[in-house]
């Protein structure tokens, strides 16, 4: 059985527990990363307290005094350990790769805090099953999506599966394959966000990077001190020239994009199993940034809850809510400091040097992500700004930025009509994300995954979005659109040519399965008077 993870050792320091001057400080969570290191702090004070992410891998982090390592002190907490859908023996499935995501995510060491440091992580390992594979593994993410009482926030996935593995004849990624229609499957049923390391070339992990209800990965490296630029060794771009046949096989099918957003995943600090400080690449290490994230944002989210504020609700923990808000809120290109770019803090280049406006999915409105830089580069400042303008609802106008759970029937649309107007140049980010439907052909009928069992997928609803004048009632008014044939995924980044007030359209177009669909939405854009603010 052939399976991967995505990652490599770039050089390492025996020195237990210290980072030695040859290795920098794990800048990936800090200011040349993705912002985390601020929410930890005054005023933000977020870790992920009491907030449960999931690590399902090849191998499992191990436990302090559960697991016999000597000498080891370790520089997280785990909230549970497992092999496949069941308890681990001690010592038992322990690997090095998944102790240093693990790592990423809930480390508490001071010198190389993870991004939530203490978030309650459950991990489950696979293992190493003769004659097993794909059903094992939707055994192993069911279980994890179920454990904190079946609340489990964010699902991370830094292994994956090979095409040549894969059972179906001719097996290409078109979202058929079983734990990828598992994934989906849970990712509704279970309410958990799914982060997939994406797929990196030759043996990659082309499995589940095809599925549409979570977040898949690509890795940027540093430039000029930050993580700004798609790294080479992530294989994303389209299939023509030299080595065309490969990524035929290794990318979606058709027209569809792979990657939803990018993470630092160059040359990160980690500690291992032994407590020994690495440098490791890939995107195994790109994904646990955006997983733990979640778990920051969870915290916030559950403490406006607890409060009962307003414009707050349970939608909050909506997976869907989750992925809009994290995709939305992405660094493209840096703002000049005129907020006409939405504050972004960050210029984002492609692998071959390309920035957002020379993509084509800056142009083509049937296009909504890059192929290599998704919606932009994870900011977990920024998604926090974006969570905490709150739930509005299409009923009455709504802020400059917000967020929102909703439903859409068949040949109907959903209008948000903004508050106050845009200025001339002034550019609006909005995201639109529903799931596509996957369901249990559930044998036994005791509504849980069994081995033997399999998935059927039942296709997506086409939803598209529009930002339009507020007065305007045809779409082919619209300033802006994003109506992808293909996707699960709608995303507008333009600029407003003309001052005035506009509304948010978000409309069923073609109905595949149900007459009802749910979907998360978020939107940035910049109101008059904050721009009349900043020119004072």
């Amino acid at each position: 059985m052939k399976r991967t993870v995505a990652w490599v050792i770039s050089s390492l320091t025996t020195v237990t527990g210290i980072i030695t001057p040859s290795l920098a400080l794990n800048t990936s969570t800090g200011e040349a990363g993705i912002y985390a290191h601020r929410l930890h702090e005054q005023p933000y004070n977020l870790t992920g307290k009491k907030i449960a992410i999931g690590q399902v891998e090849i191998g499992r982090p191990g436990i302090f005094g559960f697991d016999k390592i000597a000498a080891w002190s370790p520089t997280f907490q785990l909230a549970g350990v497992y092999y496949q859908n069941r308890d681990v023996k001690s010592n038992g499935n322990l690997d090095n790769h998944a102790a240093m995501v693990a790592s990423v995510m809930v480390s508490q060491d001071k010198k190389l805090p993870g991004v939530a440091p203490n978030a309650r992580l459950y991990a489950s390992a696979i293992g190493a099953i003769k004659g097993g594979g794909q059903p094992q593994e939707c055994l192993a993410s069911q279980h994890i999506a179920q454990r904190n009482s079946g609340d489990v926030r964010a699902i991370n996935f830094s292994f994956g599966e090979s095409l040549e593995q894969d059972n179906r004849k001719d097996a290409k990624l078109d979202g058929n394959a079983h734990l990828t229609q598992c994934i989906d499957w849970s990712s509704r049923v279970h309410d958990t966000l799914y982060v997939i390391a994406g797929n990196q070339g030759t043996g990659g992990i082309p499995i589940p990077t095809d599925h549409y209800n979570g977040i898949t990965t690509a890795y940027t490296t540093k430039r000029d001190g930050i993580y700004a630029k798609v790294d080479f060794a992530n294989l994303s771009a389209l299939p023509v020239g030299i080595g065309r046949s490969l990524i035929k096989r290794e990318i979606n099918v058709g027209s569809r994009r792979g990657i939803n957003l990018v993470a630092p995943g160059s040359k990160v600090a980690v500690y291992d199993l032994a407590g020994t400080i690495q440098e490791v690449s890939g995107t195994s290490f790109a994904a646990p940034h955006i997983t733990a994230s979640v778990a920051l944002l969870q915290e916030f989210g559950d403490r406006q809850l607890r409060t009962q504020q307003p414009n707050w609700s349970l939608d909050s923990r909506r997976h869907q809510v989750n992925k809009a808000v994290l995709l939305n809120s992405a660094d493209k290109i840096q703002d000049k400091g005129n907020g006409l770019l939405l504050g972004m803090m960050r210029t984002i280049f492609s692998k071959t040097h390309y920035t957002w406006f020379e993509s084509d999915a800056y142009r083509n409105p049937e296009i909504p992500v890059d192929m290599q830089m998704g919606t932009g580069h994870l900011n977990a400042l920024r998604a926090y700004e974006q969570f905490i303008a709150g739930q509005w609802k299409p009923q009455n106008p709504v802020p400059a930025m917000g967020w929102d759970y909703e439903t859409v029937t068949k040949d109907n649309y959903q209008e948000y009509v903004l508050s106050q107007p845009l200025p001339e140049n002034s550019f609006v980010s909005i995201t639109l994300v529903w799931d596509r439907l996957v369901e249990l052909n559930d044998k036994n009928k005791n509504e849980r995954y069994d081995l033997g069992e399999n998935f059927e997928d039942r296709g997506i609803n086409n939803l598209d979005l529009y930002l339009m004048p507020a007065n305007a009632e045809n779409t082919a008014q619209s300033v802006c659109r994003s109506i992808s044939r293909v996707d699960n995924t709608e995303h507008i980044f333009c600029p407003v040519s003309t001052a005035g007030n506009y509304k948010i359209r978000v409309k069923y177009q073609q109905q595949v399965n149900q007459g009802e669909q749910p979907y998360g939405l978020a939107w940035w854009t910049v109101p008059q008077n904050s721009i009349t603010l900043n020119a004072q």
